[in-house]
């Protein structure tokens, strides 16, 4: 006899699952199941995944859900009443069956939510065609019935499913689990009740793990997803009984009293036939003109762009650019109408237009679209693809037949409003983000499984610190030698890291995608269900509503895979920042830039390059990259476009070559004559995927669409393929007359190449960008400055590093005041008196940049503990009364519930009430001052407009501060720190300047030296982190900086055991070392330390 398992929970089931998708099919693959569910917790994620996994493992995939039933009804929210709920396993019998499954599920989240997503009959009666259902486990309705003595409600309730669902399609779920003695009374009770109402058995294991043995894993699993250790009493545990997948075999033997319990899983899954369509291009329809189709109307749209993209040269039909150009356009028009996209490049160039024309700024492109002429022309793109050399096959490939990638930046202020204009235009039913999943890395893993065994937290985390960043714990283990070693060693670490790895990559929680937004022709609940979103929160809409995000349950691998329209609409904080400068500008010089026209040979901007002074500038920061500048000295944008491609793992050991052809100090050779127009501007090193499409295309004689399938091939790594494509390429240069010997030379490039190789489109899109981003930093730094450091107004380390990088460019940074900083990014109006005049189309935040001179303010809102609600009211007040005259005034105009002891406290702390006085006699009398605002507030709540409305005196005279000792400068100084993230006023080690021996250097200049490089540096200890080595040795990291910036210097034990007093906080020393670098970051091993102060 045969059984299929059909209550089966995945990690989808993201509080007790613990198997992947790939597990549960190859387990049933393995005991020879031909069939098998999927039901997890209130919701499909793993549906898509599921059924094509399972089809081509040969399984029949029965898709389901283990639904939550509301105890009445599903819009009922009551504390203490509603928050109880049921069970019930659903199967979809019939594709109309999955789509009603998928309504159900996407009311329960959208309308039925509460602690859980439920359902109730109500929506499973209109929805309950194509569907059977199981009564579910002992959290079902009517096992809960049975348990609590109530046969009669149990049977009410057996007869009121079937008439839901119908009397063949309801059937009474029996439990193999006989450690748990509900579940045996539960069975028998169900039993008589199939009886008495004809309802017929099944047998299920509701498994929740793929193999007995990891059983101990999912236990730890819950203990991590509940906070709890697996040691806990009365905690939620599966640890009773084997909810593993069991075979036939132990099935059958279980319910051998009872054969008909398997023979009915059978029986379902007999009557399931779900066909679900994969692959279909599921495009929006975009309304043309009157007589237009999307094609025509396309080619329309790109000839209008023809002049505002290439002017006078597309007039003259002789010249041989206009006929490249042509000739260009008349291909891809081609192409896009026989592949059925000319809808989808008409829906991107709307939204796109539609950004630019609501002044939102939109990115230069991104990824291989930018490979399109008639993305250019359409205005998706601002790179022009023929000027670049990039191929439109990269992009869309005639012979594939793929949806393309369109991925947009916008501002990421500013995105949300895209993204409802999407929604607003095509139906709010039809348009949603994507989810995705956070899954449990190895770290995290390792982490978490010692915490939930209670195993020592500094034992877990020196393992955790053993595995590289981007490296599973088994491949750790095989290549990390001391993790390998505890391993191998200790019996602790052995259980740890064994449950460690079935835990790693396991679902963790649901969130939002970065960019994924998906556009159906229909409404969405017709293909995918939908939620809210767990993590992120409200989207504005227009008219300043809010209103709650819907995701799919599906993630963008499914979403593709069902064929419907998924586009990345990014948020780049980048261009805010360019927005922002660009914004600055116009306020203050009254000019306008276009970032599009840009002269993009500006002297003035390579020089920032060549002297490596890119803080700031997108992709060029890191102190390897500026370092790797001041060697090339950088002279075009092509060789920006090559170093964004050059700086990563792997083609990052080609710089130094490729800085040494550029001049000219190693000799530049090609394999083949022909190599060499397609290596030239790279100065002989492959750097590009479309190289090597040209070199396919032009030594080989391949098509750009075959260039591009090669391309594709050899990425995969796969040796079949790669000996496919091998022999192929190699016969097609012989053909053209290379030599073998050469043929097979030029194809060893190759697999480097796949591996290697970056896409130019996306390249020359994002050195565009970093280039902006540097013009403005040379021509406009005070601009840019101040809206670099309003982005990054929520990192206080890093607004501390711009800080000293505005300082090292002469802009003195001015400290917060609440009657001259803002909340909005704007200039101070230089006729004022220290207020600030906010120009009205201007909404920054963080830092406002004062007139006439290279200063900036440093913002409220950057202030640690000051809330937004704080600096809104302070910003209202000021502008409805203007300067405040002191702090009885302040607290007496400033009216939000937010102005608290703590926020008041860091204003006063912060310097930006310095203008009413002494900051520790402000802050002594801080009681008081909060005592004066509460009769204040009381006065206004009792109709008076002032209490100090009849006196001619100024309000100062009515709160008197009582006097107290001025603080001390380092007080001031670690108030600052605390709460602005660095010292403003001054620098605790202005007073030591010269004090340092000649041979120190400067903290900034460790990137000029050598690895192993013997320095000393002076400088302040900024923070401490103390940890014990795996010989239990404690050693020290300490965050050291100077005034021209930061480092960490690392004492080992044996320099520790001789210094333990020197590394203190605010300790001002000398230290001497060996330069390291970690990930290029520049580092000091310490060899010996002074004490300065």
């Amino acid at each position: 006899m045969k059984f299929t398992h059909l209550h089966v929970h995945s990690h989808y089931s993201l509080l007790d699952g613990l198997a992947k998708i790939d597990q549960l099919i190859k387990r049933a693959s393995d005991l020879g199941f031909e069939a098998l569910a999927l039901t997890d917790h209130g919701v499909l994620y793993g549906a898509i995944e599921f059924y094509q996994k399972a089809r081509r493992a040969g399984i029949k995939p029965l898709v389901g859900c283990e639904l939550y039933i509301a105890h009445e009804g599903m819009r009922q929210k009551r504390p203490g009443i509603d928050d109880k709920r049921s069970h019930l396993t659903v199967l979809a019998q019939s594709h109309a069956g999955y789509k009603n499954l998928i309504k159900i599920v996407t009311q329960a989240h959208l309308e039925g939510f509460y602690y859980k997503p439920r359902a109730d009959k109500d929506l499973l009666r209109r929805h309950q065609t194509g569907l059977m259902a199981l009564s579910g486990c002992l959290n079902g309705e009517i096992p809960k019935a049975i348990l609590a003595r109530k046969p009669d409600q149990a049977e009410t309730l057996i007869r009121e499913y079937q008439d839901i669902f119908g009397r063949d399609n309801f059937y009474l779920e029996l439990g193999a689990h006989p450690n748990i003695p509900e579940q045996k009374i539960v069975n028998s009770a169900l039993l008589e009740l199939a009886t008495k109402t004809g309802a017929k058995i099944v047998g299920v294991n509701d498994v929740h793990y793929a193999r007995p043995d990891d059983r101990e894993a999912q236990d730890i699993l819950m203990s991590v997803q509940t906070g709890n250790r697996v040691e806990d009493e009365d905690r939620l545990t599966l640890r009773a009984d084997d909810f593993s997948m069991k075979s036939a075999q132990e099935m059958m033997e279980f319910f051998r009293d009872s054969p008909e319990a398997v023979a009915n899983t059978q029986e379902i899954a007999a009557k399931v036939n779900i066909e679900i369509p994969m692959g279909e291009i599921l495009l929006p329809p975009f309304a043309v003109p009157p007589g237009s189709t999307a094609e025509s109307y396309l080619e329309t749209m790109a000839r209008q762009g023809l002049d505002r993209r290439y002017g006078a040269v597309v007039g003259d039909p002789e010249n041989p650019t206009a006929k490249k150009i042509y000739d260009r356009l008349v291909y891809e028009l081609e192409v896009i109408g026989q592949t059925g996209f000319a809808s989808y490049f008409l829906i991107v160039a709307d939204i796109v237009n539609w950004a630019r024309q609501h002044a939102i700024l939109v990115g230069p492109g991104r990824g291989s679209a930018a490979g399109s002429i008639v993305s250019y022309l359409l205005g998706i793109t601002n790179v022009d693809p023929l000027k670049y050399d990039l191929f439109f096959e990269r992009f869309l490939n005639p012979e594939r037949n793929v949806m393309p990638d369109f991925d947009i930046d916008f501002s990421d202020r500013r995105r949300d409003e895209v993204i409802d204009y999407v929604a607003k235009k095509y139906g709010r039913d039809h348009v949603a983000q994507v989810i995705t999943f956070g899954t449990m890395a190895a770290r995290a893993a390792i982490r978490d499984t010692g915490r939930a065994l209670g195993m020592p937290y500094s034992f877990c985390d020196t393992l955790a610190k053993l595995i590289p960043f981007h490296m599973n714990l088994r491949e750790a283990l095989e290549k990390v030698d001391d993790l390998k070693s505890s391993y191998g060693s200790r019996d602790d670490a052995r259980r740890l890291i064994d449950h460690a790895m079935k835990l790693e990559g396991v679902a963790r929680h649901a969130s939002t995608h970065a960019c994924g937004v998906v556009i159906a022709p229909r409404p969405l609940t017709d293909y995918v269900p939908l939620q809210l979103a767990t993590r992120s929160g409200h989207l504005r809409t227009s008219g300043d509503a809010e209103e709650k995000v819907v995701v799919t349950q599906y993630d963008m691998h499914a979403i593709e895979d069902l064929g419907l329209l998924k586009m990345d609409l990014l948020g780049l904080r980048n261009l805010t920042i360019i927005e922002d400068a660009s914004s600055l500008i116009r306020a203050r010089h009254n000019l306008s830039l276009d970032m599009d026209a840009l002269p993009l040979d500006d002297q003035e901007t390579f020089r920032l390059f060549q002297e490596g002074k890119t803080n700031g500038v997108f992709q060029f920061e890191s102190s390897g990259m500026r370092r790797y500048l001041k060697e090339l000295k950088p002279t075009t944008l092509e060789d920006l476009i090559s170093m964004v491609s050059l700086y990563r793992p792997g083609p990052m050991e080609l710089i130094p070559s490729f800085i040494a052809r550029k001049h000219g100090r190693e000799k530049i050779e090609y394999l083949h004559p022909k190599l060499e127009p397609i290596l030239k501007n790279t100065y002989g090193i492959g750097v590009y995927q479309e190289q090597m499409m040209r070199i396919t295309r032009d030594l080989a004689g391949f098509s750009l669409a075959e260039a591009d399938t090669m391309r594709r091939a050899i990425g995969k790594k796969i040796k079949s393929l790669l000996e496919e494509q091998k022999e192929k390429l190699i016969s097609g240069m012989i053909n053209n007359g290379i030599a073998p010997k050469t043929a097979e030379a030029i194809w060893e490039l190759f697999p480097p190449f796949a591996r290697y190789g970056f896409n130019r489109a996306h390249a020359a899109c994002y050195a565009l960008i970093a280039f902006e981003t540097a013009y403005l930093k040379a021509h406009w730094p005070a601009e840019f400055m101040a809206s670099l450091m309003s982005a990054e107004g929520f990192d206080i380390e890093r607004v501390a590093f711009l800080v000293d990088e505005a300082r090292a460019m002469g802009i003195a940074i001015l400290p917060p005041s609440v009657n001259s900083s803002n909340a909005t990014f704007t200039p101070l109006d230089a006729r004022a008196t220290g207020a600030a005049v906010a120009p009205r189309d201007l909404r920054l935040t963080g830092f406002t940049v004062a007139s006439s001179r290279r200063e900036i303010r440093f913002g409220l809102s950057s202030v640690k503990n000051v809330g937004s609600n704080v600096v809104d009211a302070i910003i209202e007040a000021r502008k409805l009364g203007g300067a405040f005259r002191g702090i009885d005034d302040f607290v007496e105009r400033v009216q939000s519930k937010d102005l608290n002891k703590k926020s008041l406290e860091a204003l006063i702390k912060c310097g930006a009430m310095d203008e009413f006085g002494e900051r520790n006699q402000i802050l002594s009398n801080l009681d008081k001052i909060l005592e004066y605002a509460r009769d204040i507030q009381r006065a206004q709540a009792m109709g008076q407009t002032s209490l100090f409305a009849a006196s001619a005196l100024p309000p100062s005279s009515a709160l008197h501060l009582a006097p107290s000792r001025p603080a001390e400068k380092k007080e001031r100084l670690s108030w600052e720190k605390e709460l602005l993230g660095l010292y403003i006023s001054e620098h605790p080690l202005d007073e030591y300047r010269g004090k340092f021996p000649q041979h120190t250097i400067a903290v900034s200049a460790l990137s000029e030296q050598p690895k192993d490089a013997v320095v000393a540096i002076g400088g302040l200890v900024s923070g401490v982190n103390r940890i014990v080595t795996k010989a239990g040795s404690p050693m020290l990291f300490v965050d050291f900086e100077d005034l021209t910036g930061k480092t960490e210097v690392l004492v080992f034990p044996r320099v520790l055991e001789k210094s333990s007093n020197a590394w203190q906080p605010s300790k001002i020393l000398l230290v001497r070392g060996r330069v390291s670098r970690d990930r290029d970051e520049p580092k000091v091993l310490c060899d010996e330390v002074t004490e300065i102060a």
